[in-house]
């Protein structure tokens, strides 16, 4: 077998270009592999390393250091060594992009313990200059960040390394020492071979430093085991005010000269945390009614700049909405959420309802169980790609600033669907802090509330008739939104019998009112009380109330007040692992302004999802070729594999030749 060129001199061919792709895609694109290839977005992958066949199915690569081949996968088996390949792209990036000699590095170095020799060996060493005292040291076997920062620092103890890295390839952890203490802050970069650790802690950094590719998820389980799980304090909070600085950081960089960022690590934690204090304290008064003044950071100085460290390379500001998302997600605890039968939506689901009620500009949607936002989110980018797609973005700002509302009880949702609202641009939003089904209590004279009253009295239902509008205005009945997209809470009842007075779905079939409702169940009648007539909405319910023969009545209370455009019955698997439930889309049209007068007959849309994208686990599931090799889109992404995309385009079909007015 002839030696393989040097990725530094001699380019690959297209074949074993070709080769190197379809290996590194068999590997990496499987779910079960927790290894992945973010950490060298920036390499030409292909061409920085070649793997090639050298016996039949068996696949090797040419190691930087040790001079030989090492075999990486076997195609008859479908097995892989991811770690491998990682080792030696971090080879490559040493060598050629931090410039490390490569006599100043080893690897699989054995690691002592006392009289015993660990079994399993440091995966990469960098010496000092005399290449014999252990400078930095790579742990990589260990894909799982809480196992690979354990390993890490048993090596750093035994070796005296002042500096240790642990990666999986989409995430890296770099720990140093002040000799002799602890091993307990995170540098942002490997220093370079000409660089000290102080002039990588100095070292300015600048917005278009930052990245976008990231996982944050993955960052915060970092924080989680580095030092958050035993910092003695709420991690939702302390990581929330972290990300609400960062905010106006990136905000505020825009304007300064050369773009720097202050949100970022100095040689003095104290230093940085006087810095990151004053960041959120000043985000405080820019963005008010997530936090008060009076709020203040509870990480110590030390734990702060550990947090800081871990995300002060990464770009919030107009970056994915879904990594976001979905590192809110994980934050919430599972225990609290479920008890409040509170979910996330999945966005598949979001965005086939939004499609299907095609909101337009001009036009006020509402949320009254808000959540993280989402349904408004994508409601406000489908009008952005659409009717708004050739207006400046200052135009597109305005419209949701102007035509969003949401309205959440519990205290987290709602600080993250405005964190989200600013990260998608929209920089302030009517996003309400308020019990949707009780609007006697939005009565106070607590700031909060009276904003909420203020910016919401302007979308009242005017009828004409004094009394009745007069009426309105002190109890917030009756409101004029054009659409209305939620996922209401399923789980808990209502026992206010004061409040059940209120609400006429809150009898039973006798028409007498028990002891307790459940919530979802009212939440039908108060979304139908905020649209205006003639507008529409959509809102997820167990399928047992529409479906069961003890709630006809309901069916009946509905079909009286409003058009029945469609009912999408959701896959069980929908909102794994969170709930079981079986679950249906109901999409109604009030009766009167565009919609018209009741009807004795009239067609409905009902479709059944067979494809929900998750597994019994609730595990997403993505579409695949027919090499079994994941398909993306055009921004590298997996694609989910559901099947709500072609129900919605058939329900614009129906809508079209039903001739509603929202799809002319």
């Amino acid at each position: 077998m002839p030696k393989l060129p040097d990725p530094f001199s001699t380019k690959p061919t297209k074949e074993q270009i070709q080769t190197t792709r379809e290996i590194l895609d068999a590997i990496f694109k499987d779910p079960q592999v927790k290894y992945g290839l973010r950490e060298f977005s920036k390499l030409k992958i292909e061409e920085a390393i070649t793997i090639f066949e050298k016996e039949k199915d068996k696949f090797y690569i040419h190691c930087l250091k040790r001079d030989k081949d090492i075999a990486v996968y076997d195609k008859s088996k479908n097995t892989g060594k991811p770690e491998e390949i990682i080792r030696q792209l971090w080879l490559v990036r040493l060598i050629r992009d931090y410039r490390y000699p490569p006599d100043r590095i080893d690897v699989e170095v054995d690691v002592h313990f006392g009289t015993e020799v660990h079994r399993k060996a440091a995966d990469i060493m960098i010496y000092q200059d005399d290449k014999e005292t252990p400078y930095i040291v790579f742990e990589l076997k260990k894909p799982k960040v809480e196992d690979g920062i354990d390993q890490l620092k048993s090596y750093l103890n035994s070796k005296g390394s002042p500096i240790g890295v642990w990666s999986n390839g989409n995430e890296r952890v770099i720990l140093y020492r002040p000799y002799p203490k602890k091993f307990e802050n995170n540098l942002r970069a490997i220093p370079r071979v000409d660089q000290t650790i102080e002039d990588v802690l100095e070292e300015r950094l600048t917005l278009e430093k930052l990245t976008s590719d990231y996982d944050l998820s993955e960052r915060i389980k970092i924080l989680e085991e580095l030092v958050l799980a035993n910092a003695g304090v709420d991690v939702f909070q302390e990581v929330f005010k972290l990300i609400y600085a960062k905010l106006y950081d990136e905000k505020e960089a825009r304007s300064r000269p050369d773009k720097e960022v202050y949100f970022r690590m100095s040689k003095d934690p104290k230093f940085t945390f006087d810095i990151v204090n004053r960041l959120f304290k000043e985000s405080v008064l820019e963005w008010p009614g997530i936090f008060t003044p009076h709020d203040e950071l509870q990480l110590s100085p030390e734990h702060l700049a550990v947090c800081v460290s871990e995300l002060e390379d990464i770009k919030l500001l107009d970056s994915s909405l879904e990594i976001i998302d979905t590192a809110f997600e994980y934050l919430l605890p599972e225990v609290a959420k479920g008890k409040k039968g509170q979910y996330f939506t999945p966005r598949h689901v979001i965005d086939m309802a939004v499609k299907m009620l095609n909101p337009r500009d001009k036009e006020y949607i509402v949320d009254p169980a808000a959540g993280s936002g989402g349904f408004l989110i994508h409601a406000m980018q489908w009008v952005w790609s659409h009717d708004l797609k050739e207006t400046p973005h200052e135009k597109q700002v305005d419209y949701a600033r102007r035509y969003l509302f949401g309205i959440d009880f519990d205290d987290k949702p709602v600080k993250i669907s405005r964190a989200l609202m600013l990260i998608a641009g929209d920089g302030r939003s009517h996003i309400f802090k308020l019990n949707s089904l009780n609007p006697k209590e939005w009565q106070g004279s607590d700031s909060e509330k009276e904003n909420a009253r203020a910016e919401l009295r302007k979308l009242l239902l005017k009828t004409g008739d004094y009394e009745a509008d007069r009426n309105n205005e002190e109890n917030f009945r009756s409101f004029a939104f054009d659409v209305l997209l939620t996922n209401p809470p399923f789980a808990g009842k209502i026992k206010e019998q004061m409040l059940l007075r209120e609400y006429e779905l809150a009898k039973n079939k006798k028409g007498k009112i028990p002891k307790q409702v459940g919530r979802d169940l009212l939440f039908i009648e108060r979304a139908l009380q905020l649209i205006k007539p003639g507008g529409r909405l959509a809102i997820v319910l167990p399928q047992g109330k529409l479906n069961n023969t003890n709630t006809e009545y309901i069916r009946q209370w509905l079909l009286g007040r409003a058009r029945v455009l469609a009912v999408v019955g959701l896959h069980g698997n929908t909102f794994k692992p969170h709930t079981g439930t079986k679950t249906s889309l109901l999409f109604l049209q009030k009766w009167g302004g565009e919609a018209g007068r009741p009807e004795d007959d009239y067609p409905i849309f009902m479709a059944t999802s067979k494809n929900s994208g998750k597994d019994n686990s609730g595990e997403y599931v993505y579409k695949k070729d027919a090499k079994g090799n994941f398909v993306l889109d055009e921004r590298g992404r997996r694609i989910l594999h559901h099947d709500l995309d072609e129900v919605a385009e058939t329900f614009v079909k129906f809508a079209k030749e039903q001739k509603f007015s929202f799809w002319k």
